[in-house]
Formats: C-alpha cells, structure tokens, sequence
C-alpha cells in the first residue's frame, strides 16, 4: 500500500503538495516584502536584481512584480545576464528562456555579466544562483539596500562582515528561502493524515509561518544587536536547547 509521507517532493498526482513548486520563491517573496515593511522601502517604488533565474529566481521575479509591484531591472542564468533599468516582465523573460534555453538575448535589454548583476543600482538584489556569490572581493561594490538569499550559502563570511558595516540589510538564506522546506513539511503532515490543503490554504499557511519566523528572527536582531543571520542561528539554538532541557530524561 502506498505511504505518502515516506519521502516530499512528489507530483501532486501521487501524493505531492499543492503550492510545493512555488514555495521557494514565495517565501523569497515574503521575506523580501517583510523587509521592506521594516526598512520602511515602499515595494511598489523597488527595483530588484535576480542572479539566477531557475525554479528559485524565476518565481521570486515574476512574484514581487505581480504581487509587489516590484520593478525586476536584471536578471540572470548560467549563460549570463539581461538588465534594463525600465524594467520588464519576468513571466515574459520566463516564456524567452522555455524557447531560447536563457534569458540571454530577451528584445530591448542589454547583455551583463552574472558578476556585473550584482553590482548593480537597486534597491533589492537577490542572489539564487550558486554559493559564495558574494565574497570580500566584490561586498564593497554592491548597492543594493536589501540582499535578500534565494540561493544557500550565497554570501561568503567575509562578504557578511563588510555588508554588514556598509548597513546593507541581508536576509540570510536559512530565513530566507525557507518556503520550500515548509511546504515540504506540509506535505509530509499531509501524507500522514491522508488529507490534503487546497493551493489557496497552502499558500495561507506558509505567509504566516514566513512572517512569524522573520519577526521572530527580527526581534532577536533588535535585541542582541547582531546581523539578522546570526539572530536566526540564535533563535535556531535557543529552540532546540529549550527543548532539549524541556525534554529532560524522556526520548
């Protein structure tokens, strides 16, 4: 017989999550607009750069721009990048690359680098390709206001330290892109009930957990004074060890 919950990432038709292939970069999404709120950065005036433009970055793009009326002026793949300071729609660069294999070479925008992208004027820059993206040699070059971490491990230690003195505003990537590791916990609790959430609750259940955990992260930050990813390594350990000495001698 069959045991759903055994493993996540399944196609709907047997067993998966509705929302599941969304969660990433919905939850990049979210994040981005909880910062903005903080910041006090009206979304709708944004400009966003995206380096990477997969299952992660694509959906991150054309999220922001249609729910956050975000202007997304770059975005990039393994072939490189495109850039227009108008903006453009990421659906459309989206239909470019199914046909073409890259975003490469998308009507009225120029040609730039993966490393040129992230160097660029805007307000919110979202790495989602590959680690260590950002390192010391470039941290001091980038301008964006809000680094938001689609990709693990994006930024290296060094990078962190002088972004951080710069006052430039990292979303670390264990908050950050946290949607698709939910969804996929929803789909495990699903598998086990043998019940399943409509796209719509889904979507409902991870915004509140993604703004829970960012205000959570948030208020450690503003407490302890640190970098919002060494609050979220805080707040990560405090949890387990409080549970841990909850626990006491039971398993």
């Amino acid at each position: 017989y069959s045991v759903p919950a055994v493993v996540t990432g399944k196609p709907v038709t047997i067993g998966g999550s509705e929302g599941r292939h969304e969660a990433t970069g919905r939850g990049v999404m979210l994040s981005v607009r909880a910062a903005c709120q903080h910041l006090k950065i009206d979304p709708a005036q944004a400009t966003v750069a995206v380096q990477g433009f997969g299952n992660v970055g694509a959906i991150a793009a054309y999220l922001i721009h249609e729910q956050l009326g975000s202007k997304i002026i770059a975005v990039s793949d393994s072939r490189g990048g495109i850039y227009n300071p108008e903006g453009f729609d990421p659906r459309e660069v989206v239909r470019h690359k199914e046909k073409t294999g890259s975003v490469v070479g998308y009507p009225n925008t120029q040609k730039v680098s993966n490393e040129e992208l992230l160097e660029l004027s805007c307000d919110v820059l979202i790495p989602s390709a590959l680690e260590n993206a950002i390192t010391g040699a470039n941290a001091d070059r980038i301008v964006a206001k809000i680094i938001a971490e689609g990709a693990n491990g994006p930024t290296t230690p060094e990078a962190d330290e002088i972004l951080y003195q710069k006052g430039v505003w990292v979303i670390p990537d264990i908050l950050c892109n946290a949607g698709g590791v939910t969804v996929s916990y929803f789909e495990w609790v699903q598998g086990l009930q043998f019940f399943f959430w409509s796209e719509e609750e889904i979507n409902k259940r991870l915004e509140a957990i993604m703004v829970r955990s960012f205000q959570d992260v948030l208020n450690v930050s503003q407490e302890k004074k640190v970098d919002m990813r060494v609050a979220a390594y805080i707040r990560a350990i405090d949890r387990v060890a409080e549970a841990t000495l909850t626990r006491g001698i039971y398993p």
